[in-house]
């Protein structure tokens, strides 16, 4: 363990505090103010002392605490104390090292540069107007000497009773002595310089953990001229993260990674949306990670920008940057349809803090006078979704577009299939200046462009779902002379396939579709593949698609097993009819997807034998195999007869791994 004396008073100071609190190292704080002890931890290994010490106390103090380290933390512009510590630490032969803020001057053109307080208080007497005063109490002397600078000068200082009481001693009183403790966002220094009607604001170049970038950006917005005191010093030092490193060395510790991440939400894009927290994200951090249009969008910041879409991209992204800062800008709110739930976990040893943004639909709802907390809320940019399904089922439906899903697809789809009465509120560039609220009915806005970001609300006043759950009437569907699954046999068969909501699916064998057809029901956010060989039963299946309002299903013409072998993984699989193809097509299953669910309906008894003996061959659990017969009553005079459907086995198993 090695004895360290830390001169402290920055937030650099706090941050060497916190992080080496619990390690190897015997750590001394000396603050000059008890107001200055708050903050810092107080473990086994810190202690903090207060008071201002002169060289040979500083001496003393060395000598006493056997202190083989001295850390100088104070403020850039305590340059007296800084030159008694390098000094003495000269003197006794004890190791210095110094701990710099970083400077950052951007922004400052049109600033009056002077050296000291003196030099600015003689600018100001050169100048007319009014000033904010922003560089302590400890000077408010100097400024006495400025013309008339009761009524002139206003001072911010600490609300500490030595100062406020030196303040009043000085002539500054009532409203022209501002009591508060910073540093503050620009914001908050926007809103003091209105309130106060100054033309000058003088300051030091504290560096943005100072709020020194927050003043000056303020001022700039309100027109007001700034005075910059230089810093006293052309020092020579190191960072905190420098520091860190070097104590870890010597004691045997890891510092933890002092990255900063924060993923904010950039509300639809403009700054008017952004929030005060991510403005301040955007301004203190050493890089911006996002898509293209988002780092575009937030170029005002001036920092250095990679893009990235992919929660892998952004992850390594951050992992090998030397930024100490990094934001990663997400469309809309993060909470919402967003990225961020996605690299969170990649980045959950960062401790990332997560800022959330208006969405779309927030800000679209009250531009377009709309509730939405009776809505469905969906989502079509870059992703599947059934949204002719949902629109039909829902008396309210926002729905984001983007991508392949563009507004005027949806409502030719729409129009398609039978709902031109919707009415539709289209917003498009929301928050900019090219804004546009369009309001009609899917009949009267079909075929017109819209841009492809935008959002939608449809409004179905006739809004009618679907039978819930499964065995529709065979009345429901269109039939002609195509074989159909019976309600009977088709209730079973759905319940024995335990379609989830995003299933993707296989229909061999299609028909007429009416399994199909009540698969994409069950499975909204899914798709379902209709594969079929004969026309007739093909051009059935897309009217029933029309008749019904279904979209999620593809039609697939040709025969099994070849008509399949480009088609997604299935996670389930129905086989109505194989035409002796059985161990091919479930052999061609088995390879997109081993462990896909698969229920075979077999009706002859060659098919019943094929199934058997096929099932016993490849990589499946044992079937659970069903026999279900079914009659259905029929009137004859004053008499019901019962007709029997034909008996049918329903096969179901699942694939298994080699491992299992």
């Amino acid at each position: 363990m090695i004895n360290v004396l830390l001169f402290a008073g920055t937030t650099e100071g706090r941050e060497v505090a916190e992080a080496v609190s619990g390690k190897n190292i015997s750590l001394t704080v000396s603050v000059a103010t008890e107001y200055g002890e708050t903050g810092f931890p107080e473990t086994e290994n810190i202690h903090v002392i207060s008071g201002r010490k002169d060289e040979g106390q500083i001496l003393d103090l060395i000598r006493e605490l056997q202190a083989e380290l001295v850390i100088d933390a104070t403020h850039p512009y305590a340059a007296e104390v800084t030159k008694i510590l390098r000094k003495v630490c000269e003197e006794s032969g004890t190791e210095y090292l110094r701990l710099l803020r970083q400077e950052d001057l951007s922004g400052t053109e049109n600033a009056v540069f002077v050296n000291d307080t003196k030099e600015a208080a003689a600018f100001l007497n050169t100048v007319t107007g009014s000033a904010l005063l922003t560089t302590g109490s400890k000077e408010l002397a100097t400024y006495t000497t400025v013309t008339d600078y009761k009524n002139r000068l206003f001072a911010r200082i600490l609300p500490l009773p030595d100062g406020m009481e030196k303040a009043a001693a000085l002539g500054y009183d009532g409203k022209h002595v501002i009591g508060m403790q910073g540093p503050f966002t620009e914001e908050m220094n926007t809103a003091m310089l209105k309130m106060l009607g100054v033309q000058y604001l003088v300051t030091k170049d504290t560096g943005n953990a100072g709020g020194f970038s927050e003043k000056i950006r303020a001022a700039k917005s309100c027109g007001v001229t700034p005075i910059i005191i230089r810093r006293p010093l052309a020092e020579e030092g190191i960072s905190v993260a420098e520091c860190l490193e070097l104590l870890g060395k010597r004691c045997g510790f890891t510092p933890e990674k002092r990255k900063k991440v924060t993923i904010l939400g950039t509300g639809m894009g403009s700054a008017a949306t952004m929030t005060e927290q991510a403005e301040e994200a955007c301004r203190s951090c050493g890089l911006i990670v996002g898509a293209k249009r988002l780092t575009e969008s937030l170029s005002r910041f001036g920092k250095p920008s990679k893009n990235a879409v992919l929660a892998e991209d952004i992850e390594k992204i951050i992992r090998e940057s030397e930024a100490e800062a990094v934001v990663v800008a997400m469309s809309g709110d993060t909470g919402f349809f967003s990225g961020t739930k996605t690299l969170l976990p990649l980045i959950a040893d960062l401790k990332p803090v997560v800022l959330p943004g208006i969405s779309s639909f927030q800000y679209f709802a009250a531009r377009a006078g709309l509730s939405w907390d009776n809505a469905l809320l969906v989502s079509a940019h870059g992703r599947s979704c059934n949204y002719v399904a949902k629109i039909r089922k829902n008396k309210k439906v926002f729905a984001l577009t983007g991508g392949e899903s563009r507004v005027k697809d949806i409502l030719e789809a729409l129009a398609e299939n039978g709902l031109g009465f919707v009415r539709i509120t289209v917003g498009e560039n929301l928050s900019y200046e090219n804004e546009t609220i369009t309001r009609g009915t899917v009949q009267e806005l079909a075929g017109r462009e819209f841009d492809s970001l935008a959002v939608i609300c449809a409004e179905n006043d006739r809004a009618e779902a679907l039978p819930a759950g499964y065995g529709w009437e065979d009345e429901a569907f269109l039939r002609a002379e195509v074989p159909m699954t019976k309600q009977e046999i088709r209730t079973v068969t759905l319940a024995k396939l335990a379609l989830t909501r995003t299933s993707l699916c296989w229909d061999v064998g299609a028909g007429t579709g009416s399994v199909s057809l009540e698969m994409a029901n069950l499975a909204e956010d899914g798709e379902v593949y209709a594969v079929e060989q004969k026309e007739e039963a093909c051009d059935l299946i897309e009217k029933n698609k029309k008749h019904l309002g279904i979209t999620n299903v593809t039609v697939v013409r040709g025969k099994a097993p070849e008509a399949m072998k480009d088609l997604p993984a299935p996670t389930h699989v129905f086989v109505g009819g194989s035409s002796g193809n059985l161990r091919e097509i479930l052999q061609l299953v088995l390879e997109k997807n081993p462990a896909a669910r698969i229920v075979i309906n077999a009706v002859t008894a060659e098919t019943i034998a094929e199934s058997v003996e096929v099932l016993k061959e490849l990589p499946v659990t044992d079937p659970d195999i069903v026999q279900l017969s079914a009659a259905r009553g029929r009137k004859l005079g004053r008499y019901h007869l019962m007709t029997a459907v034909n008996p049918v086995f329903i096969f179901t198993c699942e694939g298994r791994k080699a491992d299992e």
